[in-house]
């Protein structure tokens, strides 16, 4: 064959001998070798670290090398199906999301249980304030240390519900917004914060309703506690006995809470984890996670608490026998808060509330993470 020949005839492939360790060489046309990139999955779907983190890139040739994230190459469909990175399925995050929630939760239930005893307390007429240590105290005595646990069974059903529909419509949400060159601004994620939490308010309400009375119980003179055997029993006789909309009293400020704290938790944890992970500490993995959490915690904990407790009153206001409620809404709450106990009556119980909300978030989302990581390495 002629040289003009070969150059006309396209290219070819020229294979060494099996033990060159360089492969078959290909020919040089611009089509010949085509990288695939790939990179690591983005979004609080998925929790990846928000820094740059080096990718594969793997030629159809043979060889292997790494490089820097960017727009370095073209993907070949093929081959990048089968080099990137698992995704979840948006089944796992909301499974993920629920169990994450329920887990942390095994471990927070006594500090809710503290806070909302100080709230209850603090809006009844006469009854002296208390503070964190006398909540305990008095818990203490009452009901033993097993009574720190009051309400953990609502407490778990609420998370299988309000937390697996958040977490679950949250990472949905954000992925939807994410695309391969750009990841969501602040105010997307705090508009997908806020429709997490409104949906998953609205899902999670029968069993806060649940979850607040019978925390409540304990502090009740005993001919008056409602004496609900569990999570259960509790849904059933709210039902029977008051209705079954009574299931969804105090909805109005549930989700107006759910709204602010998810809008502040969710959107803060993505972006303090993206500044963090970029900045000038560098921080990644478990610190990474811990510390954007933590911070998470304390924004949404200031911005959510006197929404907490307009929603606790509510939830748990009796009705007299003339049929009048104890408030008349959500405001009436307030109003009633600032006459008696001046502004920063509506922050009330913010230590137990932080010690409870804060640990709650870290360990959510720590849990969640290595869930996701876990799926990650065994759905490859």
């Amino acid at each position: 064959m002629t040289s003009e020949e070969s150059l006309s005839s396209g290219p070819t492939a020229t294979p060494h001998s099996s033990g060159s360790s360089l492969g078959p060489i290909t020919s040089l046309s611009s089509s010949a070798v085509q990288p695939v990139v790939s990179s690591p999955p983005s979004g609080l779907g998925v929790f990846s670290s928000a820094e740059a983190a080096p990718v594969s890139v793997v030629f159809p040739a043979g060889g292997a090398t790494t490089a820097p994230t960017g727009p370095a190459a073209a993907a070949t469909p093929a081959a990048a199906a089968t080099m990137a990175p698992a995704q979840n399925s948006n089944l796992s995050k909301f499974v993920m999301g629920g169990l994450a929630g329920m887990g942390a939760t095994c471990f927070v239930q006594p500090m809710d249980l503290i806070k909302t005893r100080m709230q209850l307390a603090a809006s009844t007429p006469g009854a002296p304030k208390i503070g964190t240590f006398q909540a305990i105290s008095a818990i203490a005595k009452a009901d033993g240390l097993l009574g720190m646990y009051n309400g953990l069974s609502a407490g778990l059903l609420r998370q299988a519900t309000y937390t697996t529909t958040r977490l679950g419509v949250y990472a949905v949400l954000e992925e939807a917004f994410t695309t391969e060159n750009s990841k969501p601004s602040f105010a997307t994620r705090a508009f997908c914060g806020m429709v997490a939490g409104a949906v998953g308010a609205i899902v999670g309400t029968p069993a806060e309703v649940a979850m607040v009375r019978m925390m409540a119980d304990g502090r009740a003179p005993v001919a008056e506690r409602r004496g609900y055997r569990n999570v259960f029993d509790a849904l059933v006789r709210v039902v029977r006995e008051e209705g079954v909309l009574t299931l969804w009293r105090g909805a109005g400020p549930t989700v107006g809470r759910a709204v602010v704290l998810n809008a502040a938790q969710l959107a803060t944890y993505s972006q303090f984890k993206q500044v963090l992970g970029l900045g000038p500490l560098h921080l990644d993995g478990l610190p990474l996670h811990v510390t954007a959490s933590l911070l998470s915690g304390l924004v949404a904990t200031a911005a959510s608490l006197p929404i907490d407790i307009t929603k606790t009153k509510l939830q748990n206001m009796t009705i007299g026998p003339d049929g009048r409620a104890e408030f008349r809404g959500a405001f009436d709450v307030i109003r009633s808060v600032v006459r008696s106990e001046g502004p920063l009556g509506l922050w009330k119980g913010f230590t137990p509330y932080f010690m409870r909300l804060g640990p709650h978030t870290v360990l959510t989302f720590v849990i969640l993470e290595q869930l996701n990581a876990f799926y990650r390495g065994g759905a490859r």
